[in-house]
C-alpha cells in the first residue's frame, strides 16, 4: 500500500508538472488511433456485410428440393430471426405467340428481407425500388426475359393454366449474385397465385427456399446449428457462396481495414517507446536520490511501474472516450456517403483499444523504466553515469513478441501478419545499420564543416544511441504510413480499372462452330468491339491419379466441394494466358504440347485437393480425356470476362462436341440487342449481368468510401503520433541549446543547427521508409490482395521528402523553447 501511495503521489506530481504529459499524449493518441479505427472498421464491415446480404434477399438461405418442415421455421423464429420463403420451378412461359422455357419464382409476403427489387413499370422507363411483391393476378419479368420474349408491360403472360398481366420489368433482383447464369426468362409471381397455375404436381421439379434475417450473432448460431442437420437435397447459402466477383471486393476491403489497424498498432508502439524513453531519462536523478535515501530496487520498480499502470488507465479512458466521439462523427458522415444505415458501435473495439494500449505501454514503456532500479547513487553528483539493466533486454524481446502477437491478432490473415512482421524487422535492421553508417561518416566529416551545420551534425554523432533509436522509430512510423498510402492507392486504382463502364454486361453462350463468323458480323454491324469466343466442352470428373471419383470420394467435405466435384465441368482451351490469369505454380504451356495438359485455378484445386502433377480424367459424352495438371493459376474474377476453372492445352479438346461463349459490353441505349440477337440466332442464350455488375460497382464504391475514410483517419492519427515521438526526445537538445545561448549563440545559429540535425535524421528515416514501404507494398499487394504491382518510385520519392519535412517541422516546433525561453529557465528545469 505504501508503494501504491508513492506511485500515486509521483503520478499526480508528474502530471501537474508536465513530466508525463508527452507520454500521456502519446498513449492517448495510440489508444485513440487503435480504438477509433476499430470502431469505424467494425461498423463499416457490418454495414457492408448487411449490404452484401441484399444480394441474397436475407442473411442466410436454406435451399431444398423438398418442402421445408415447420421445425426449421420454428428454430429460426426461436432464434429471433425474420423468415420468408420462395418457391422456384421451371415452366413454359407464353407471351403472345412466343413460347419459351422459363424460370418461375413464387415469392411470399416480406420477401426480400434484405435489399429490394428494382422495377420499371413501363418498357424503357426509369426504374424504382419496389415497395412489395407482385399483386395477385400480376407478374414481374426480368428485363432480359422480356427482351427474349419480346414482351412489354401490360401484355398477358400465360403460366400453366393461369393468365397474368405483366405489371413491371425487374432491373435488379436479390439472389442474382449467387449464380447469374440463369439463361431462361425469369418471372416473379405472388406465392398465393401458384396453386392456380396447376404447375405444382406429383413429380414436378420444385426448389424451395427459406430466407432468414436478423442479428448477426443469431444468424451465425442458426446457420451453425442447421448445417449439422441438413438432409439430402438441402444446402445453406450465405454471402460467402456468392459469385467470386462479389466476394473479392468485400475480402479486399476487410484486409485493407486490417492493415489500417496494424498500422495503428505499429504507430502506438513507436510513440510509447519514444515517450517512455524520455520519461525514464527525466527520472534518473530522482531515482538516484531515492537510492541515496535507502529506497530498495523493489520499491523503485513498484513506484514507476505503478505510475505506468495509472498512466495507462487514464490514457485508455481518455482515448476510448475521444474515439467514441470521433467515430460517432465519422460514422454519421460515412452513413451519408454510403447511403445506408450503419449499425451501432459495439464494445469489442473499446476492449481491443484498451488492451493494445496497455500491452504496448508495458512492452515498450517498461524496459527503460525498469532500468531506473539500477541507477547508481553516485549519479546524484555525476550525471554521466547511466543505469544498466540486464533484464531490460528480456523485457524488450518480450515486447517485440507482444507486438508480433498483436499484429497477428489484428491482421485477420496470416499472410498479412507475416508480411508486416517481416517488413518491420527488416526495416528496423536497415534503419539501424544506415543510422550507424551516418554517425560514422559524420564523425569523419564534421571537422570540415563550419557553423551551425557542423554543430547540428555533431549532435547526431555525439548522441549515437539516441540518434539510432530516433531514426529507427521515425522510419518505422513513416514506413507504416507510406505502406498504407501505397496499398490504398493500388487498391482503389485497381477497382476503378476493373469496374470501368465498358466492362462486359452480356454473356452469350451456346454459339455453334458454324455461327462464329456470323456472330462476329452481327456485333460489328452494331458497332460493338469484336468478341473473343472461347470453346466450352461439358465434362464430368471421372478419376484422379487412376482412382475413380464417386459420390463417396468427397463425402466428408463441405457441400460446396461436393457440388463442385459432382457437377458437370466446363472445359476450355487456351494457347496463351490473358492478363486476368496468372500462373502461381508450375509452367503454362507454350505452343501445342505433344500430349494434353491441364491448367487449374488455384483455389479450385485446393478445394478439391488437386496438386501439380496429378492426372485428372474427365468423361466427355462417353469418351475419356486424361491429362496431368502442369500449372495452377490465379484468376481475376472481377474482370467479368469468361474464365474457367480448368483449361486444356491447344488441341486437347479437338473432336469433342463444343459450343462457344463470349462476353460483350452493350450500351444501355441498345435495348433491342437481346431480342434481335436471339431472333437472328434462336439457339443462343443471352445472360444479362447488368444487375450484378451494377451491384458490384455499388459495393466497390461503398468499400472505396470506407477505405478512404479509414485511410485519412489513420493518416491523421499517424502524423499526430509521429509528432509525439519526435517531441519525446528533445530534453538533451534543449539542454545543449541553453548552454549555447549562455555562451553567446545566436538564434540563427541555433535554428540552423537544429534544422541540420532534424533534416539529416528525417532524410535517412524518410528515404529508408519510402524504399521499405514500396517493397513491402509489393509483397502485400501480390500475396495478400492478389493485385498486380509495379513500384511507384515517384510516389516513394514524394513520401520520403514528406517524411523529412514532417520530421524537420516537428523537431523545430518541439525545440522552439530553446530560442524563445530564457537560458536560465531552460537549464533550471532540465538540471533541477
Amino acid at each position: 500500500m505504501r508503494t501504491a501511495k508513492l506511485a500515486w503521489t509521483q503520478f499526480v506530481r508528474d502530471l501537474a508538472a508536465g513530466e508525463v504529459r508527452i507520454m500521456l499524449a502519446a498513449l492517448v493518441l495510440a489508444v485513440l488511433a487503435v480504438t477509433a479505427v476499430g470502431f469505424v472498421t467494425d461498423r463499416a464491415e457490418r454495414a457492408l456485410a448487411q449490404q452484401a446480404n441484399r444480394l441474397l434477399g436475407g442473411d442466410a438461405v436454406l435451399r431444398s428440393d423438398a418442402p421445408i418442415g415447420d421445425a426449421v421455421r420454428e428454430a429460426a423464429r426461436a432464434a429471433g430471426l425474420q423468415t420468408t420463403e420462395t418457391v422456384e420451378l421451371d415452366s413454359m412461359i407464353r407471351a403472345g405467340d412466343d413460347l419459351r422455357l422459363g424460370d418461375l419464382s413464387a415469392i411470399a409476403e416480406g420477401y426480400p428481407l434484405r435489399g429490394a427489387f428494382r422495377i420499371a413499370e413501363r418498357s424503357g422507363g426509369a426504374d424504382r425500388e419496389a415497395e412489395g411483391i407482385p399483386a395477385p393476378g400480376t407478374v414481374w419479368m426480368s428485363r432480359a426475359g422480356a427482351d427474349t420474349l419480346d414482351a412489354a408491360v401490360g401484355d398477358e403472360i400465360a403460366l400453366g393454366e393461369a393468365r397474368f398481366r405483366l405489371a413491371a420489368l425487374v432491373t435488379q433482383e436479390p439472389d442474382a449474385s449467387i449464380d447469374y447464369f440463369n439463361v431462361a426468362p425469369k418471372v416473379f409471381l405472388n406465392l398465393a397465385d401458384l396453386p392456380a397455375t396447376g404447375l405444382v404436381q406429383e413429380g414436378s421439379r420444385i426448389r424451395y427456399r427459406l430466407v432468414v434475417a436478423g442479428a448477426s450473432g443469431a444468424v451465425e448460431g442458426f446457420v451453425a446449428g442447421l448445417r449439422d442437420q441438413l438432409t439430402r437435397g438441402q444446402r445453406l447459402e450465405t454471402i460467402q457462396d456468392a459469385r467470386p466477383e462479389v466476394r473479392s471486393g468485400l475480402d479486399r476491403a476487410g484486409r485493407f481495414l486490417g492493415l489500417a489497424a496494424l498500422v495503428s498498432v505499429v504507430l502506438a508502439a513507436v510513440a510509447v517507446a519514444m515517450a517512455a524513453r524520455r520519461h525514464s531519462e527525466r527520472h534518473l536523478s530522482g531515482a538516484a536520490v531515492m537510492r541515496c535515501l535507502g529506497a530498495s530496487q523493489r520499491t523503485l520498480v513498484g513506484i514507476h511501474v505503478g505510475e505506468l499502470a495509472l498512466l495507462g488507465v487514464l490514457a485508455g479512458a481518455i482515448g476510448v472516450a475521444l474515439a467514441f466521439a470521433l467515430q460517432w462523427a465519422v460514422g454519421g458522415w460515412l452513413a451519408r456517403e454510403l447511403e445506408l444505415e450503419l449499425p451501432g458501435a459495439g464494445w469489442l473495439p473499446a476492449v481491443q483499444g484498451l488492451g493494445v494500449g496497455l500491452v504496448v505501454l508495458m512492452a515498450f514503456g517498461a524496459p527503460p523504466v525498469l532500468a531506473l532500479r539500477r541507477v547508481p547513487a553516485l549519479r546524484v553528483i555525476r550525471r554521466d553515469l547511466a543505469p544498466v539493466e540486464p533484464t531490460a533486454l528480456a523485457v524488450a524481446l518480450a515486447g517485440f513478441a507482444g507486438l508480433g502477437a498483436l499484429l497477428w491478432w489484428k491482421a485477420g490473415a496470416p499472410e498479412l501478419a507475416a508480411a508486416m512482421l517481416g517488413g518491420i524487422l527488416a526495416t528496423l535492421a536497415v534503419l539501424a545499420l544506415i543510422a550507424w553508417a551516418l554517425i560514422a561518416a559524420v564523425r569523419r566529416l564534421r571537422g570540415r564543416l563550419r557553423g551551425g551545420l557542423r554543430y547540428g551534425l555533431a549532435n547526431v554523432s555525439r548522441r549515437a544511441g539516441s540518434s539510432i533509436a530516433q531514426v529507427s522509430a521515425l522510419g518505422l512510423g513513416l514506413m507504416a504510413l507510406l505502406l498504407l498510402t501505397f496499398v490504398r492507392t493500388d487498391l482503389l486504382d485497381r477497382w476503378q480499372l476493373q469496374l470501368a463502364e465498358n466492362a462486359p454486361n452480356r454473356f452469350i453462350i451456346n454459339v455453334q462452330p458454324r455461327q462464329l463468323e456470323p456472330v462476329r458480323a452481327f456485333m460489328a454491324e452494331r458497332g460493338l468491339e469484336a468478341p473473343q469466343l472461347f470453346p466450352m466442352v461439358r465434362a464430368r470428373l471421372a478419376a484422379r491419379n487412376g482412382e475413380a471419383v464417386t459420390a463417396e470420394t468427397y463425402a466428408g467435405q463441405d457441400p460446396q466441394t461436393r457440388r463442385r466435384a459432382e457437377r458437370e465441368f466446363n472445359l476450355s482451351m487456351a494457347d496463351a494466358l490473358r492478363d486476368d490469369n496468372r500462373v502461381v505454380a508450375g509452367r503454362f504451356w507454350s505452343g501445342r504440347p505433344a500430349a494434353p495438359e491441364f491448367s487449374v485455378e488455384a483455389g479450385f484445386a485446393e478445394q478439391l485437393g488437386w496438386k501439380l502433377g496429378d492426372r485428372i480424367a474427365f468423361d466427355i459424352a462417353g469418351q475419356r480425356l486424361e491429362a496431368p495438371i502442369t500449372s495452377l493459376r490465379s484468376v481475376d474474377w472481377e474482370s467479368f470476362r469468361p474464365n474457367f476453372f480448368v483449361l486444356a492445352s491447344p488441341g486437347a479438346l479437338d473432336g469433342y462436341p463444343a459450343s462457344y461463349i463470349t462476353a460483350v459490353s452493350v450500351p444501355p441505349e441498345d435495348a433491342r440487342f437481346t431480342a434481335e440477337l436471339v431472333g437472328a440466332f434462336p439457339n443462343l442464350s443471352v445472360i444479362d449481368v447488368d444487375a450484378v455488375l451494377q451491384q458490384v460497382r455499388t459495393t466497390a464504391d461503398q468499400v472505396s468510401v470506407v477505405v478512404q475514410a479509414v485511410f485519412w483517419f489513420s493518416l491523421a492519427a499517424g502524423v499526430l503520433v509521429l509528432l509525439a515521438a519526435v517531441s519525446a526526445s528533445q530534453d538533451e537538445r534543449l539542454l545543449e541549446g541553453g548552454v549555447m545561448r549562455v555562451l553567446g549563440g545566436s538564434r540563427r545559429q541555433l535554428r540552423l543547427a537544429q534544422a541540420s540535425e532534424f533534416a539529416a535524421i528525417g532524410l535517412l528515416a524518410g528515404l529508408v521508409a519510402a524504399i521499405a514501404a514500396s517493397l513491402l507494398s509489393g509483397v502485400v499487394a501480390t500475396q495478400v490482395f492478389d493485385l498486380p504491382w509495379r513500384p511507384n518510385w515517384a510516389m516513394a520519392a514524394v513520401g520520403g521528402a514528406l517524411g523529412m519535412a514532417v520530421t524537420l517541422v516537428a523537431g523545430l516546433v518541439a525545440t522552439r523553447r530553446v530560442v524563445d525561453a530564457p537560458p536560465a529557465l531552460t537549464l533550471r528545469e532540465l538540471q533541477g
